[in-house]
Parts: C-alpha cells; sequence; structure tokens
C-alpha cells in the first residue's frame, strides 16, 4: 500500500548582493538590452562571503518554520547541489551538524539543475518505506563560484540561492500532496553542458593554472532544443500517467532556466502565459535551487493557492530532466 508524501513547508533564502545587468556591464563584454531581450534576466543575487552550507541553512529554518516543525524532528537530510562547500564531508552533514542535530541520514545529491526534482523523487521512496520519516528536501548553489566571467554566454545566465521543502507523510485530502514524480537522463548529449574540473579525469596538482574546464561551458543552441523537448514531454508522460490533462493544471511551474525555455515549454504545453510561473527576471538559472526558490516564491506570493494542481518540470546537465505534480 502507497503512502502519501507531503510537503510541509517551504521556505528560500538568497545572498543579499545583487549584480544588476548594468552592474555586469562594468566587468563583461555585455549590456542590459543584450542580456533581456535574449534571457529575460534583470538582476541575479551572488555570494560575498557565504557558503553553500550558509545558504541552505537559512532556507532549512525558514521551511521548518513554515512546517511549524524543529529540526531535532527530522529524520533524514537530503541537499541537490553540484556546488557545495567541498567535496568531503558532504553539504548535508554540515548541515546537520549546523542545525544541532545527529545520528540522521544525510547525503548530497548531483543532478545539476533536475536536482531538486530527483531528491523529491528519493525521499518519496523513504516516506514509503517508513512512513515516520521527516525529510529535508533542500537545493542549494553557489553557481557563481562555477562561472567563468570572461564568458558572457554563460556568466550572465546565473545566480545562488537555496530553497528548502519538509516532506513527511500525510493523508489524501491535505495540501502539498505530491501527486507523482518522474524523472529521466540521457548521458549521450551530456556533453554540451559541462563543468570538468576538479573531477577524476581532469586530475590537478600543486600549482596547476585554473583552466576553462573549471567553470560552466556550455553549447547553448544544443541545451536550449533538448529542455524544451524534454520538460515538454515529460510534463505530458505525468499528466497522462495520472490521467489527467493539461486543462487540470493551474500553475506550470518550470526550471528557472531563462524565458525563452520558459515561455517555450509553456506555448509547447498549451498552457495560457497568465498559469506560468518565473521568477528568473530576479534570480536567474540558481541551478538544484531553481525549483524550490520558484515553489516557495510562488506560494509566498500568492500565485500558487489553496487547491492549486502544481506541474513541476526541470531540467539540467547530465542530462537530466523531470517533472512533479503536486496537490496544493
Amino acid at each position: 500500500m502507497s503512502t502519501f508524501s507531503h510537503i510541509r513547508g517551504l521556505g528560500f533564502h538568497v545572498p543579499e548582493r545583487l549584480y544588476t545587468n548594468s552592474d555586469l556591464e562594468k566587468f563583461v563584454d555585455t549590456n542590459d538590452e543584450w542580456i533581456t531581450t535574449r534571457t529575460g534576466i534583470r538582476q541575479r543575487h551572488v555570494v560575498k562571503n557565504e557558503t553553500c552550507l550558509d545558504l541552505a541553512h537559512e532556507a532549512s529554518l525558514k521551511a521548518l518554520k513554515a512546517a511549524g516543525m524543529e529540526a531535532e524532528e527530522l529524520t533524514h537530510i537530503i541537499i541537490a547541489t553540484f556546488t557545495g562547500d567541498m567535496p568531503v564531508p558532504t553539504t548535508s552533514c554540515l548541515l546537520m551538524e549546523r542545525l544541532g542535530i545527529k545520528n540522521r541520514a544525510a547525503m548530497d545529491l548531483a543532478a545539476a539543475c533536475s536536482g531538486f526534482v530527483y531528491a523529491v523523487e528519493v525521499a518519496r521512496a523513504l516516506i514509503n518505506l517508513d512512513p515516520s520519516a521527516k525529510i529535508l528536501v533542500c537545493g542549494a548553489e553557489v553557481v557563481t563560484s562555477r562561472v567563468n566571467w570572461e564568458d558572457r554566454s554563460t556568466c550572465v545566465l546565473f545566480g545562488d540561492g537555496a530553497g528548502a521543502a519538509i516532506m513527511t507523510a500525510g493523508t489524501d485530502g491535505e495540501s502539498g500532496k505530491v501527486l507523482d514524480t518522474l524523472i529521466r537522463a540521457d548521458g549521450g548529449p551530456g556533453m554540451n553542458l559541462t563543468i570538468k574540473g576538479a573531477g577524476s579525469a581532469y586530475p590537478y596538482k600543486m600549482g596547476d593554472t585554473v583552466g576553462v574546464e573549471n567553470f560552466v561551458e556550455m553549447q547553448g543552441r544544443e541545451i536550449y532544443k533538448h529542455a524544451v523537448r524534454s520538460m515538454t514531454s515529460i510534463s505530458k508522460e505525468i499528466l497522462e500517467r495520472q490521467g489527467l490533462t493539461i486543462e487540470d493544471v493551474d500553475v506550470l511551474l518550470p526550471h528557472q532556466a531563462n524565458m525563452r525555455i520558459i515561455e517555450a515549454v509553456g506555448k509547447k504545453l498549451g498552457v495560457p502565459r497568465e498559469k506560468v510561473f518565473a521568477n528568473v527576471d530576479k534570480f536567474g538559472n540558481t541551478s538544484a535551487a531553481s525549483i524550490p526558490i520558484a515553489l516557495a516564491d510562488a506560494k509566498e506570493s500568492g500565485f500558487i493557492k489553496d487547491g492549486d494542481l502544481v506541474l513541476l518540470a526541470t531540467f539540467g546537465g547530465g542530462l537530466t530532466w523531470g517533472s512533479s505534480l503536486i496537490q496544493f
């Protein structure tokens, strides 16, 4: 017998420091019009001294407060990230220590921008195995630590931040019910979006110079095509699996990559623009933090209302993609 998983509380946090497009003009060969017309992004939050752990901690505290829970009640911590504080120990273990708890399960999960939806699926499986589980699922990134500020085609896209959700078992009629989740991957075209440096295939030694392989490298046109196609197809698949149609969806909440991708997915699915949530203009692409930041922002702002059926669609490096249906 399946156990329903529910989102009990949401929270997000971004660094205080802002880089507007005009700010980028001072040290990047670009301008506000070029960025806005191509991406829809007007600003992004960039860490000054904060780390991935700091962002995850603040978002997690807000999610716990929204859920009416204490950190002591948690049984698992899952952090989706590719920019953790360090390879070992994991950021999830560091967060456990920061929250003042011990002897729980903690793991980092790497699926690039799809990481949060992947983590939701892992949490659903854990709750199904143990309905008493209380799981913190967080997407947290300091993407700007892996941005080449001399590459204007990529550096203008990204920002830093974290979003978190508290997931537990619940009953059928409760708000925040995760109806279904689908996750997919294809390594074939994966080299279209890479950060090669620091991997064991690209070893380094003392004194080596830092090269472009340590930063985001992307074939933009190919990623655009894969992103739109993958998010559209998996959204249709999850609706069909649940016996639903696009007309049943109240809010489409896609990965906040750029406005061209967001609008293209909405158009291909036939979702009216007023039902598509977007905050990429304020935060840029925050990778694994994108979906939970958008989800928390949409709920907090009233864009998502009680009773709404929300369709999540995500896409990231790997290549990875996924979708979730949540009944609020």
